[in-house]
């Protein structure tokens, strides 16, 4: 799988010589100044020299692709799964897209062609929407067989979800201020998605600690399962900003984190970080879980 994975990675790159070739095939043809910037109207608003124009694309298209590379290749380091090719597949339809903005950039300064970003401001999103589902079910396992509650745990981040307010309130402002459709539409999707982190920050991850191992929910969706015949070895450790907060983790690897202390539970089938403010509360619960494993 991770051959053919690498070669899809690959030809992602042909994205800069694209860019480039659609500049160069016309370039006597193209002005001197380049409109390059344009409104949500559609009207251009910025100008820049064809020859700042072409390195733009392509410096831009670049950044892109080694940003995307980056983590393809971390998750490809990983495992290769059904996340893996969904997220390659975005990497794939935002390099087309930018490939395409070129072209109508290029055709607007010949032919005054219309700029038409409208595919752009929706699909994106509902991209974004879609991959961020496609990521949730990913590694959750199955649901453990209905058993006695042990114990049960919420880790919350409120001051998170404080910080996440302004950025919903952000697209909701541009979709209520510009008359734009698509954009309304891409600015309310957007802000449907930080909303829904906002709310799950502010209600924290559940941990229910049963016979038959631990669940981890949100807003009442399961996250993980974790079956106790999976469990190896677990212990307090601390968590800095480099590992990120929220739901983290690509491959075999998943965080549920608002703070700066977690459990690492290692399993037969990855690790998972469980962020509390009293890990030592975790290690408790989990002993149940694992005393019970022992005496039935």
């Amino acid at each position: 799988m991770k051959r053919p994975f690498q070669f899809a990675i690959a030809l992602l790159w042909l994205g800069v010589p694209i860019v480039a070739f659609q500049y160069l095939r016309v370039w006597e043809q193209l002005p001197i100044r380049m409109a390059t910037h344009f409104n949500a109207a559609g009207q251009p608003n910025g100008w820049m020299s064809r020859e700042v124009s072409l390195q733009f694309g392509v410096s831009i298209t670049v950044f892109l692709l080694l940003v995307f590379t980056i983590i393809l290749w971390m998750i490809a380091r990983r495992q290769v799964d059904k996340f893996a090719w969904a997220f390659l597949g975005f990497c794939a339809m935002v390099i087309g897209f930018l490939v395409a903005i070129h072209q109508q950039i290029i055709a607007y300064n010949l032919q005054g062609t219309p700029i038409h970003v409208e595919p752009l401001l929706i699909v994106i999103p509902v991209t974004i929407v879609i991959l961020s589902v496609f990521y949730l079910r990913t590694k959750r396992g199955h649901a453990l067989p209905p058993s006695e509650v042990l114990a049960e745990e919420t880790h919350s981040g409120r001051a998170w979800a404080i910080v996440l307010l302004p950025a919903a309130l952000g697209p909701l402002m541009a979709a209520y201020l510009i008359p734009v459709t698509a954009l309304r539409i891409g600015m309310t999707l957007i802000a449907l998605v930080i909303f829904a982190a906002l709310a799950m920050a502010w209600t924290g991850f559940r941990y229910r600690f049963l016979h038959h191992g631990v669940e981890v929910t949100a807003l009442g969706y399961r996250l993980r399962s974790i079956p106790r015949q999976q469990i190896v070895s677990y212990a307090a450790e601390p968590w800095g900003p480099l590992g990120g907060y929220g739901i983290r983790g690509i491959g075999d690897k998943r965080a549920f984190v608002w703070g700066n202390k977690v459990v690492h539970i290692k399993t037969t089938n990855g690790d998972v970080y469980l962020g509390h403010s009293d890990p030592q509360e975790i290690v408790r619960d989990l002993d149940l879980v694992m005393s019970y494993s022992t005496t039935s």
